[in-house]
Formats: C-alpha cells, sequence, structure tokens
C-alpha cells in the first residue's frame, strides 16, 4: 500500500473518529469528497455533504488547500485530521 496512508479522521458533529486509508495521489478536493460519501454512510446519512467541508491539521488547524495533493502536505501515516 504504498501509494495510501492511514489517518486518523475526526468528525466533529458526529462526536467520532475513524482510522481510515487515503491515496496519496489524489489532490486534497477529491479526498474530502471521497471522506464525505463514506463518512455520509456509515452515519446513516447523518453527516451531510457540502461544498464548505475542509479538512484541517488536527496539531495546527490549518486548513489544507484543495488543489495540491495529499502528498505535498504534512499529511503522513498516522496523521490525526479533522473533517468538517
Amino acid at each position: 500500500m504504498k501509494n495510501k496512508i492511514l489517518i486518523e479522521l475526526v468528525v466533529p458533529i458526529l462526536e467520532k473518529s475513524y482510522d481510515v486509508y487515503i491515496p496519496v495521489n489524489r489532490k486534497v478536493g477529491n479526498t474530502i469528497e471521497l471522506l464525505q460519501k463514506s463518512i455520509s454512510e456509515m452515519s446513516g446519512g447523518y453527516f451531510k455533504e457540502t461544498s464548505q467541508t475542509a479538512l484541517y491539521s488536527s496539531l495546527t488547524g490549518d486548513r489544507y488547500p484543495i488543489d495540491i495533493q495529499i502528498r505535498a502536505t504534512d499529511i503522513r501515516n498516522g496523521s490525526r485530521v479533522i473533517l468538517m
């Protein structure tokens, strides 16, 4: 799995966190779309997909730009990332 990394995804609105694999070759925007669909399905539709949803670093609180690849960010195996 050289092209995927394992992260801890925190979803504050659900008060839950998930361990998920994300592809490093995809842009952050595409990854957000994939994560939103997955979380929406797992929550039984409680989590709503929106265009304002973003990924944030849990260490710095910085928002990740949607137009760069995951590999160009500081997201690595074991990173804790917030989806809101």
